[in-house]
Formats: structure tokens, sequence, C-alpha cells
């Protein structure tokens, strides 16, 4: 009999399996890898690999229907489909007393774009510091005033879906970090206020905004638990709180889902 090929092997494990969670925009879609399979790329970027299961981020806006994640070993390669839900997020509109941060003046533009550039070369970051990620912890215990992928519609004006999860906390509340990581962003930018990005490997990006003190540089290594910095309502904020984003792959996904997966271990 002829051994089966890397593809029809991967098909019948993962037949056999049913432990693939499915997916939906925003959302984490998780697969234990077979045997012989130790890495994985979707739309070109490097998937985080924890404890034998690849943690693939997908973006708020992804189009619903069939995605690919290619999976690469020592038993070869093969491409695994999987399939991206529908979602509808809830809707939300804010009033900005601020105009100019609504519709930003044309003198504003230029900082925007380059601080835009600069977040996203940071989110596609993909390090290969070892993994400590489990727990991983919410930064803060403050109430939850905006949940992740909300469509945001500003003074009237529609806005990108919410990418974070935003938690109430009088100004000054501690915010501590999830998981050990480096400090790779820490700076005062137009919409996000006094930003913190932490990089805890992999492709696991956490970014903290909205703070009144950052409490570490840049470069820095940050333990679990460590303060990091204070809530406060610098930037784009109609009161004090911590907006919290976590990006896996590149894509901004919602943290209850991540802190759900890692947690349950």
């Amino acid at each position: 009999m002829k051994p089966l090929s890397v593809a029809a092997t991967f098909a019948a494990w993962l037949a056999s399996c049913g432990a693939a969670h499915g997916a939906v925009p925003g959302g984490v879609y998780l697969l234990p890898l077979p045997s012989g399979m130790d890495s994985a790329t979707y739309q070109g970027r490097s998937v985080l690999i924890h404890q034998g299961r690849a943690l693939v981020g997908v973006h708020v806006n992804a189009k619903p229907g069939e995605h690919r994640l290619s999976l690469v070993g020592p038993a070869g390669a093969a491409t695994h489909r999987f399939t991206v839900a529908p979602k509808q997020y809830p809707e939300e509109h804010l009033t900005i007393a601020n105009q100019r941060m609504v519709t930003p003046e044309s003198a504003d533009l230029a900082r925007i774009k380059a601080e835009t550039q600069r977040q996203l070369a940071l989110y596609q970051r993909f390090t290969s510091r070892p993994l400590d990620i489990t727990p991983f912890n919410q930064p803060l215990k403050g109430r939850v005033s905006s949940v992740f992928g909300k469509r945001r519609v500003l003074n009237g004006q529609p806005r990108s879906p919410h990418s974070g999860l935003d938690l109430a906390a009088d100004t000054g509340t501690p915010v501590r970090a999830p998981a050990p990581a480096q400090a790779v962003l820490a700076d005062d930018l137009y919409f996000n206020g006094k930003t913190l990005f932490l990089d805890h490997g992999r492709g696991l990006v956490t970014m903290y905004c909205h703070l009144s003190a950052i409490l570490v540089h840049e470069g820095d290594a940050v333990e679990r638990g460590q303060v990091i910095g204070q809530v406060g309502a610098t930037g784009r904020a109609t009161g004090p709180h911590l907006h919290w984003s976590v990006s896996l792959n590149g894509n901004r996904v919602d943290p209850v889902r991540v802190m759900a997966i890692l947690n349950r271990e």
C-alpha cells in the first residue's frame, strides 16, 4: 500500500480530530497542529504557535467565506482551509467635544499618517522572544465601557470599527502588563494620547491608549503584573478609560477571546 501524501495525511487527521474552532471577523481561529507541522502563515504573515496550536488573528473587516492557512514542518507542507462566518457588531454613537479629533485640520494630517504607519509596523512585528503568555491577564478591573468591534459614529460621521476593549476607571488607576514583554513604543500620539505598545513575542502585540502617565520606556523589559502606566483621558477620549488592543499576526482581535483561549490552559 502506498503511503499517504502529506496533504492526505493532514486531511485525514483534521477529519478525525474535529478540534478546530471556527472564526469570525475580529476573532481568533484556533487550530491544533497535526504531528510534523510546527509553523503556519496566514495572508503571508507568520502565526503564533503556542502549545501545539495555531492562534490565527482574523481582521475585523475580513470577508466571510473560505480562508487559507499554510502549514509547514518536518513532515512537509499543507494548506488548511477554514471558514470565516459573518458577525454583526453593534453600532455606537459618540459625541466628541473637540471636532478637530473627529475631522483633523490639514496641518494634522502628516502627523496622523506617520503615526498610523508607525503603529501598523509595530502590530506586524514577529519576534522570536521566548513565550510566557499564560496566564494572560486583563490590565485592570475597570468597567467595560465599550466592547471590541463596535461600528462607531463620531459626531454623526461613520468611523472604523472599535479595535480594542475600553475599560473605564478613575484617572491614575494603575495599568498592569498582562504578560512579560518588551516595550516597543512609549509616546504621545494624536488620536491615542499617551500610548504604550508591548511586544510579547511571536506576533502577539498589545497597545494601551489614553494614559495619563507612561511608567516604562521604549526598550524596557516588562514583567507580568508590572505597573506600566496610569488611566487617563488623553487624545480622543470622552472620559478616563483604558483602550486596550490585542494583535495577532498583524490583525487586531477581540481581547476577551484571546484571554479566554490562553487562560483555559
